[in-house]
């Protein structure tokens, strides 16, 4: 299927409803309800194109004309279908909103959803709560002038080698981090053109969300490195 490179999936959770999250889906732009996600789709008055869910959170199941049901006892959740139905239909940029916060446990799994994407070749961002993430994997990403605020980058799983951090206050130079120990909590963007390089391996990267997402996607800068490449 035909990859649809600069177009982004939506993919909708339960989330607390905050106006500058609401999905801004442009032409071409795929938006998924997940669960109770329609729900909160309803109240900012976006119609979803796909509807998916056990809609055990929800309560009933919607009146929608594209819509999967799922049984209650799957593996995947209910978010995590949903990505996959965003692949599937060609997808590479996807953008999770809600999710974070509530249960632990599906904050954990949805940040693991984001590490899962790089390894299908595509790029996740998760918002919620007030909090951004995305995942990188043997890869670089340059953040714009003007971010201000904590950017923790952290080591998703096993070893991330090469690792590099460029303007922000605490730098580092071709680091190994493990994802036994919390390093890179709590970094700073210094409002300078900051980036973040591994070289093997992921990373999650953690910033506030500041009612601007939308506007600092577009700006950030993704590009692949060559594992085993110091520059």
């Amino acid at each position: 299927m035909r990859q649809l490179a600069n177009k982004i999936c939506y993919v909708v959770g339960a989330m607390a409803l905050s106006l500058p999250l609401c999905p801004c889906p442009l032409q071409g732009d795929y938006v998924i309800a997940a669960d109770r996600g329609y729900e909160s789709l309803l109240a900012y008055g976006v119609a979803p194109d796909l509807v998916v869910g056990d809609f055990d959170s929800l309560g009933y199941r919607p009146d929608h004309p594209n819509l999967i049901q799922l049984p209650a006892e799957k593996d995947d959740t209910d978010m995590l279908f949903a990505a996959r139905k965003g692949l599937e239909r060609g997808y590479r940029r996807f953008v999770l909103l809600g999710g974070v916060g509530g249960r632990l446990e599906h904050t954990l799994g949805n940040l693991q959803i984001l590490d899962w994407l790089t390894t299908q070749g595509a790029v996740g961002y998760l918002a919620g709560e007030k909090t951004a993430a995305t995942a990188l994997r043997r890869g670089r990403v340059t953040f714009p002038e003007g971010m201000s605020g904590p950017l923790s980058v952290l080591c998703s799983s096993g070893v991330a080698e090469g690792v590099t951090l460029e303007g922000l206050k605490y730098p580092l130079t071709d680091c190994t981090m493990t994802g036994s120990f919390p390093v890179g909590v709590s970094n700073q963007f210094t409002e300078q053109r900051a980036r973040v390089t591994v070289k093997k391996g992921c990373l999650l990267l953690l910033w506030e969300e500041k009612g601007d997402l939308y506007a600092t996607l577009p700006r950030l800068q993704l590009e692949p490195v060559e594992e085993g490449t110091y520059d």
